[in-house]
């Protein structure tokens, strides 16, 4: 990215349960043990750029903002379109402001697209449900529920006299016939809170739900298949050493992805390169004085892995 091929920055954010028996786990909002870190995901370069390791039991809307600035602050120059996106852990003043904000502190000047799940108060669920049938746009039709969504006016009673106000769109989930949410109701209401108004209501929320296929496929990656799942010992600076050293394993996957593995494993999860690249079988034996390698692949194949090797040779380090 930082070789002039980011412009466009869509940074995610996500927490994320780390199970653990250990003695020294706290409990966790889900009624188990561990621990629960954040990360920032920069989803056009599939990198992760930022994390923060935290106890279970800190709440996963606590002072999310240094983290979220620390991610905008590692992008290269050569971005200058920025967006963000996350649940309702970030939906809290502060953030909200500093997002907000063109002339922020902590962060680029210029405006941050954002959408943010917001909490469903007693207020804005009443705005939900006065919104007339008129105005609802079909969003997503599926197996179970009829998902329709549309503007609502609404400002949250934190939000400052005279700044521009945000953007609400409410969801309506409702269930087909018998059929009930787990509190009994045919009708459940969500909403999200942005500052993009050049997108209409139902591309604002698709938009906002691509990010169910990148950090939490990030979180699914790394705790399935790069260790970060289970945490090694019952000390936190271990334990979160431990993870960090995970998400450097998949921004050095997905980097080799981009700049040297041929085009077939672009979408490689680990454990097929892993096994087409790492985990290459071969026997040593000894010919004309020499030592020689083979290795049960296609020619094709192997030429493949040579190109791949010269092309990351041939990398020049960034001055920083």
């Amino acid at each position: 990215a930082a070789r002039g091929n980011g412009h466009r920055a869509t940074l995610d954010h996500d927490a994320t349960i780390q199970e653990s028996h250990k003695v020294q786990a706290h409990g966790h909002y889900k009624g188990g043990r561990g621990y629960q870190p954040a990360a920032i995901y920069w989803a056009e370069q599939d990198l992760v750029v930022g994390d923060e390791y935290r106890d279970g039991n800190v709440p996963a809307a606590m002072a999310n903002l240094p983290l979220i600035q620390r991610g905008f602050q590692s992008l290269p120059d050569s971005v200058t379109e920025y967006f963000f996106r996350a649940d309702s852990a970030c939906y809290e003043h502060k953030l909200l402001k500093w997002l907000s904000d063109d002339t922020r502190e902590g962060g680029p000047a210029g405006h941050i697209g954002f959408t943010i799940s917001a909490d469903m108060t007693a207020d804005l669920r009443r705005e939900c449900a006065a919104v007339p049938e008129s105005q609802w746009q079909l969003c997503d039709e599926r197996t179970e529920e009829t998902v329709m969504c549309a503007d609502v006016e609404f400002v949250s009673g934190d939000w400052p006299n005279g700044s521009e106000p945000l953007r609400y769109v409410a969801l309506r989930i409702q269930k087909k016939q018998g059929l009930l949410f787990a509190s009994g109701n045919d009708t459940k209401y969500l909403a999200v809170v942005s500052n993009r108004r050049e997108l209409v209501a139902k591309q604002l929320i698709r938009w906002h739900w691509e990010k169910a296929g990148t950090i939490e496929h990030l979180h699914d990656v790394t705790k399935n298949e790069l260790g970060a799942g289970v945490p090694p010992c019952g000390r936190f600076g271990a334990n979160a050493a431990w993870y960090r050293f995970s998400l450097l394993a998949y921004n050095v996957l997905s980097a080799m992805k981009a700049l040297a593995l041929p085009s077939a494993l672009g979408a490689a999860r680990p454990k097929r390169i892993r096994f087409s690249l790492f985990n290459v079988a071969g026997r040593i034996s000894k010919h004309a004085g020499k030592l020689v390698l083979r290795i049960g692949r296609a020619a094709e194949a192997l030429a493949q892995i040579v190109l791949a090797r010269i092309r990351l040779r041939a990398l020049v380090p960034l001055a920083i």
